[in-house]
């Protein structure tokens, strides 16, 4: 995962419950020189999750997007629709220690927050954990490498 680059794109979806959310979450990114590629949703109607995660989910797998962020009420129900796709390992986070350590051990390529569960301070500092914390490698590796891939 490339950090603070103007050239890398990460990506962005949510529903309507996370859809403040992500408007601050990409002004914040945005501020730092990243490129947001925003799935939607683009208002706070009401809609489904899956019809955003997945096209969010195929541009990582496919390198147009190097990593992501999404966002639900509870970060639940959008994080399962990541992980079913097969290059994605989609982390529901919290707090900043959470983001770090799913970045450092599990090679996280998107991080998940819980909108009506997070401050948006807090949301802001996992994000930022996420994008300054780089892969352990080593045993986790060995873990990851056994995740199946179809």
């Amino acid at each position: 995962m490339e950090t603070k680059t103007t050239n890398t794109v990460v990506g962005l979806c949510s529903d309507h419950a996370g859809y403040e959310l992500k408007a601050a979450v990409k002004a914040h990114l945005e501020a730092k020189g990243y490129a947001c590629h925003d799935f939607g949703t683009h208002s706070a109607d009401s809609c489904d999750y899956p019809d955003y995660a997945h096209p969010c989910a195929a541009a990582v797998e496919a390198g147009e997007c190097a990593w992501a962020v999404a966002i639900c009420g509870t970060g639940n129900g959008i994080g399962i629709t990541l992980n079913k796709h097969q290059g994605i390992r989609a982390a529901l986070c919290w707090q900043p220690e959470l983001a770090a350590l799913a970045r450092a051990h599990n090679n996280a390529n998107v991080i998940v927050l819980p909108a009506r569960f997070i401050e948006p301070a807090v949301a802001l500092q996992c994000v930022d954990a996420f994008i300054d914390t780089p892969f352990e490698g080593g045993r986790h590796q060995r873990r990851i490498d056994k995740i199946p891939v179809k």
